[in-house]
C-alpha cells in the first residue's frame, strides 16, 4: 500500500510502499477515502525536518542537554551514532482520517462497512484503537467529516475554558482549529474577536460571525480587545496560533479582564509574566489533543474507556459531538477546504505547505476506493540484493525494526555476511525503511510468516518484552535458530514454555537458543574474566547501574508488557555476574528502596554463587545523568578490577596491567551478533549455555516479582 511519510534528518515527504498494518485486538482495519493534511501542526514537522542544525539545536535545547550528558558519559562517537540513527528514521504523517471499517478485531461498536473518522495516518490502509475511532453520521460526507479531529482539539479547548452565553472571547490564530473555535463560540452564544495576520483569514472568521483585528495592517489587539469588550475586558482568550513567541500569551493576558480564563490550544512561548498574571488571578491552562484519554495506554492501546458518568468527555466523545455539529450544520467546513490532491500527489501538497507562498488551510487528501474484503498485503518484495546462499550461511529473519534493531542488530548481521531474508514491524513503516537501507528481500507486518518461511534458518526477535516467549517458542518449534533481545521472558510460566518447546527437538538437531545478553562479549569484560581466571578463591563482584528514571507510566514498568525494569533490563547485569563468578547462582536476597514504590526500579540485589563468591547489583533509578550509567567492580586475591561504563578499565595489583581504555564505548553488542552468526554458520554449540540462560531468566523473573510485590530478604535455589 501507499503512505506518507517524511524523513526526518531531510523533511523530504515520501510516497512510500509499506506493507499493510496489523490490526491488533481492540483496533479496526479501516481502508481510508479521506485524510485532512493538518497546515499547522504538519508544517511545524516539515519546516523542522528542512531546518539546519542550529535551527533544531534552538528549537529543542532539552535535546542538545540530553546529547551534550551522553557524549560526557558514554563518547562522542556513541552520541554520533545515536543521532544519526535517530535523524534516519521516517515519520508517519497525519492524523486526520476518514475511511470504511474493513474488519474490527475484537473491537465492539463498530461493524464491516460504517464509516468512521479516526487518528489514523495518511496511508491507504490503517489499524486504530477502537477509542480512537468514531461513526459518521449518514448526513455528513467524508470531506467534513476529515475536519472532526481538529474540531474535536478546538472543543477540547473550549471546553477547559468554559464559555457561557454573553462572554466576550477573543481567538488568536485563524488556522483551521481558531476557526472551528469561531464557529463553536459563536454556536455557544458567545462574542467573537478573531486575530491572524491574514486578511483571507479574518474575512472567513467574519463570515462564521466574529469581530477581527488586522494585526497585518498594523492594528492594535490590545485596544481593539478594549472596544470590543466596552472597556471590561476579555473574559477568555484561546490561543491557536503555531509559534515559539511569547506575545500571544502575554497580548491575552493584557486583554483579559480579572479572573479571566487563558487556555492554549496551539503552540506559543511559554514566557510568563508574573505581574500579567498576579494582578488580574488570571487563569491559565495547557488543552490537551483531543481530550481526556489521549496519551493515556490504557485507554488508546489497551480500550479501556472512562466511565460515562464521572468523564462525560473523552476523546472519542469529542469526535462524535463534532459529527453531530457537522451533521446539524452548527459547523460549516466546506469554506475552509483550500486544496485537494489524490494520494499520487500527496508530495506536492506538502510542497505547498512548506513554500507558504500560496495561502491554505484545508488540504483534502483522496484516495483510490478499495472493497472490503480485499486481501491484506501484509508482506512486499522488495528488489534482490543478495548473491548465492552459501553453505551453512545464516539466512535471518528479524522480528521488530524499533531503534536497538536498526542501530545494531541489523548492522551486525550485515557484517556478520547473513543473508537478511524478512523484516517485520506492525506498523511495516520502520520495517520498510530498515528493509530498504540494508538490503532485506521482503518486508512484513506479518511475522508468523516470516518465522515459518522455510528459507530462513535463524530469526532475530527484537519486540516489545511480552511478545519474546511466544516468538521464541514459535521459531524454535519452526526448527529455527533464535536470537532474542532481552529478556528471554517475563513470568515463570514463559520460561517453562520455552524449555519445553527446545527440549521437544531431537538431540543433535536442537536449534541454537541466545538472549542478547551482550555485555559478557564486551571485550573489557573478557579482559576481566581472563584476569580474574587465574586468581584463587572467592570473588567479590559489585556492579552499579545508574538507570535513571522513567515516567511512571512507561510500558517498561507494566508488568503484563515490559516486566518491570528489573526483568526488562536488570537481568543483563544478573547475567553478567553469573558470566564473571563462572558458578551457578545458588541463592539470592533483595532489598528495595521507599515503601509504597510503584515502579520498584531502586533495590540491591545480592547473589551467592556455588564457588563462594558474591555478586552485589545496586540497580538504581534515583542518581544524575551525569554520573557513568555502569560501572563493574572485581575484589579478589588482594587484587581490584574497576570497568566505568565499559570505556576505561582499571586494574590495581594486576603485574602487567593496569589499565584498558577505549576510543569508544563497546558494550559487546557486535561481538555478541557476531558470536551467534558463527554458531549458526559452523554447527557449533550455543554461545552461551542454554541452562545458563534458564538460570538467568528464572533468578531474574523470581528478584523482579518479589521486587513488584515488596518481599525482601527472599532467597532461592
Amino acid at each position: 500500500m501507499k503512505q506518507v511519510l517524511q524523513e526526518l534528518g531531510t523533511g523530504r515527504t515520501l510516497l512510500a510502499d509499506v506493507p499493510e498494518p496489523a490490526t491488533p485486538a481492540g483496533s479496526l482495519r479501516i481502508l481510508t477515502r479521506r485524510s485532512l493534511i493538518s497546515a499547522g501542526t504538519e508544517r511545524m514537522l516539515v519546516e523542522f525536518g528542512r531546518s539546519g542544525w542550529l535551527e533544531r539545536a534552538r528549537q529543542q535545547p532539552e535535546r542538545v542537554r540530553q546529547v551534550i550528558g551522553k557524549a560526557r558519559t558514554d563518547g562522542i562517537a556513541a552520541t554520533l551514532e545515536a543521532v544519526s540513527s535517530k535523524l534516519a528514521e521516517t515519520l508517519p504523517l497525519g492524523y486526520c482520517n476518514v475511511g470504511e471499517v474493513d474488519s474490527a478485531v475484537r473491537a465492539t461498536g463498530f461493524a464491516s462497512g460504517e464509516r468512521v473518522v479516526s487518528n489514523g495516518p495518511h496511508a491507504e490502509v490503517v489499524a486504530v484503537p477502537v477509542n480512537l475511532c468514531a461513526r459518521i453520521p449518514d448526513r455528513v460526507s467524508d470531506d467534513a467529516a476529515a475536519f472532526a479531529v481538529p474540531g474535536a482539539i478546538a472543543l477540547q479547548g473550549l471546553r477547559l475554558a468554559q464559555p457561557t452565553i454573553g462572554e466576550s472571547f477573543a481567538v488568536t490564530g485563524l488556522g483551521l482549529i481558531g476557526l472551528m473555535a469561531v464557529q463553536l463560540l459563536r454556536a455557544n452564544g458567545c462574542r467573537v474577536l478573531g486575530i491572524d495576520p491574514d486578511p483571507g483569514r479574518a474575512a472567513l472568521a467574519r463570515l462564521f460571525g466574529a469581530e477581527t483585528v488586522d494585526l497585518g495592517g498594523g492594528a492594535d489587539p490590545i485596544a481593539a480587545a478594549e472596544e470590543f469588550t466596552r472597556g471590561r475586558g476579555m473574559d477568555a482568550v484561546l490561543i491557536s496560533a503555531s509559534t515559539t513567541s511569547d506575545e500571544p500569551l502575554s497580548q491575552a493576558a493584557r486583554m483579559c479582564r480579572k479572573r479571566g480564563r487563558i487556555v492554549l490550544v496551539g503552540v506559543a512561548g511559554l514566557k510568563l509574566n508574573r505581574a500579567e498574571f498576579y494582578e488580574k488571578e488570571l487563569s491559565f491552562q495547557v488543552s490537551c489533543s483531543y481530550g481526556p484519554g489521549r496519551y493515556d495506554p490504557e485507554y488508546e492501546q489497551g480500550g479501556r474507556d472512562y466511565p460515562f458518568g464521572l468523564v462525560r468527555w473523552t476523546g472519542q466523545r469529542n469526535f462524535e459531538a463534532v459529527l453531530e455539529l457537522l451533521a446539524a450544520g452548527t459547523l460549516n467546513v466546506q469554506p475552509l477546504i483550500t486544496h485537494r490532491f489524490t494520494l499520487s500527489e500527496a508530495q506536492r501538497a506538502y510542497d505547498l505547505l512548506a513554500d507558504g507562498g500560496e495561502p491554505q488551510l484545508g488540504i483534502l487528501i483522496e484516495y483510490p476506493r478499495r472493497g472490503p474484503g480485499q486481501q491484506a498485503q501484509s508482506t512486499i518484495q522488495l528488489p534482490e540484493t543478495h548473491g548465492r546462499t552459501a553453505v551453512r550461511q545464516p539466512v535471518v529473519s528479524v522480528i521488530g525494526a524499533g531503534n536497538y534493531a536498526a542501530r545494531v542488530l541489523v548492522p551486525g548481521l550485515m557484517r556478520g555476511g547473513a543473508r537478511l531474508l524478512g523484516i517485520a514491524s506492525r506498523s511495516g513503516v520502520t520495517a520498510a525503511r530498515l528493509g530498504r537501507k540494508f538490503g532485506f528481500e521482503e518486508v512484513s507486518t506479518d511475522p508468523n510468516a516470516l518465522i515459518n518461511d522455510a528459507r530462513a534458518n535463524a530469526v532475530v526477535i527484537a519486540t516489545r518484552h511480552d511478545t519474546h516467549a511466544a516468538f521464541v517458542a514459535l521459531a524454535l518449534g519452526a526448527a529455527k535458530h533464535v536470537l532474542v533481545e532481552k529478556p528471554l521472558a517475563i513470568s515463570a510460566a514463559q520460561i517453562d514454555a520455552i524449555e519445553s518447546a527446545w527440549r521437544q527437538a531431537p538431540d543433535g538437531r536442537r536449534p541454537l537458543l541466545m538472549v542478547g545478553f551482550n555485555r559478557r562479549f564486551a571485550p573489557q569484560t573478557l579482559r576481566m574474566k581472563a584476569l580474574l581466571g587465574p586468581l584463587a578463591g572467592p570473588k567479590t563482584l559489585i556492579v552499579t547501574v545508574n538507570a535513571g528514571a522513567l515516567p511512571a507510566g512507561h510500558w517498561t514498568h507494566d508488568a503484563d508488557v515490559g516486566g518491570g525494569r528489573i526483568i526488562g533490563e536488570g537481568c543483563h547485569f544478573i547475567d553478567l555476574l553469573r558470566f564473571l563468578a563462572g558458578a551457578p547462582i545458588e541463592h539470592w536476597d533483595l532489598a528495595t528502596a521507599g515503601a509504597g514504590r510503584e515502579d520498584h526500579d531502586i533495590v540491591t540485589i545480592i547473589l551467592k554463587f556455588a564457588d563462594g563468591s558474591i555478586g552485589t547489583l545496586h540497580y538504581l533509578a534515583n542518581g544524575n545523568a551525569a554520573f557513568p550509567k555502569e560501572r563493574v567492580e572485581a575484589f579478589c586475591g588482594g587484587r581490584v578490577l574497576q570497568l566505568d561504563n565499559f570505556r576505561t578499565l582499571r586494574g590495581y595489583g594486576f603485574p602487567g596491567f593496569r589499565s584498558m581504555r577505549l576510543w569508544r564505548q563497546d558494550k559487546g553488542q557486535s561481538a555478541c551478533v557476531a558470536a551467534f552468526l558463527a554458531a549458526v554458520r559452523e554447527g557449533g554449540s550455543a554461545p552461551i549455555p542454554f541452562h545458563e540462560l534458564l538460570e538467568v531468566s528464572r533468578i531474574t523473573v523470581a528478584v523482579g516479582e518479589a521486587a513488584r510485590s515488596g518481599r525482601r530478604n527472599e532467597c532461592s535455589s
